[in-house]
């Protein structure tokens, strides 16, 4: 080699170094084994991200069903939860029966009474709500009619003797209030 000549250096990394910037091979300069194998990767990567966006969206897609799946089995739950207790609560009307009539014959006392007290007082917070009392509006929904009685001056059909009490859960009707009914 002469010193005219020197030292020649080709560059041929596919990133320049100050920018950082992928270089594009000169328009002259035929494409090297390296550049080939460049542009193949690039294919490829572009295959890769449209793989990765599927299963992003396959991703959001199982996790939105498992959000709606845990939904509806918390849900279901709390509806199986609610018909347990409202078995509880059917099974118990005999003895909220048994106290009424003990309450009205004013054999409810001592002890008996506080235990009365707080098995209603628990029923009640656990949702148990009793219904059906004279003067109130009958409905066929609510009541069960086992007499009728004639009344002067009901424009509607009333209740006008409650024979045994209503009970009912929510919404959930337990046992309709047996009643005595006047009116039209």
């Amino acid at each position: 080699m002469s010193e005219e000549e020197g030292v020649r250096v080709n560059d041929k990394r596919r990133i320049d170094p100050d920018t950082f910037e992928v270089r594009q091979p000169d328009a002259g300069e035929p494409l090297t084994e390296m550049d080939v194998e460049a542009e193949i990767i690039e294919g490829e990567v572009g295959g890769i991200e449209e793989k990765i966006s599927e299963l992003t969206e396959d991703l959001q897609r199982v996790h939105a069903e498992y959000a709606n799946y845990r939904k509806r089995v918390d849900r279901d739950r709390e509806v199986n939860r609610q018909l347990a207790i409202g078995a509880v609560f059917s099974e118990l009307l005999p003895v909220l029966d048994d106290l009424e009539l003990a309450r009205e014959h004013d054999e409810l006392n001592g002890a008996f009474k506080t235990v009365g007290e707080k098995l209603e007082a628990t029923l009640n917070k656990l949702g148990l709500e009793k219904f059906g009392a004279a003067q109130d509006p009958f409905d066929p929904n609510l009541h069960e009619a086992l007499a009728s009685v004639e009344a002067d001056g009901v424009t509607e059909p009333t209740v006008t003797a409650v024979f045994q009490q209503g009970y009912r859960q929510g919404d959930r009707i337990l046992r309709p209030a047996r009643v005595s009914v006047a009116g039209t």
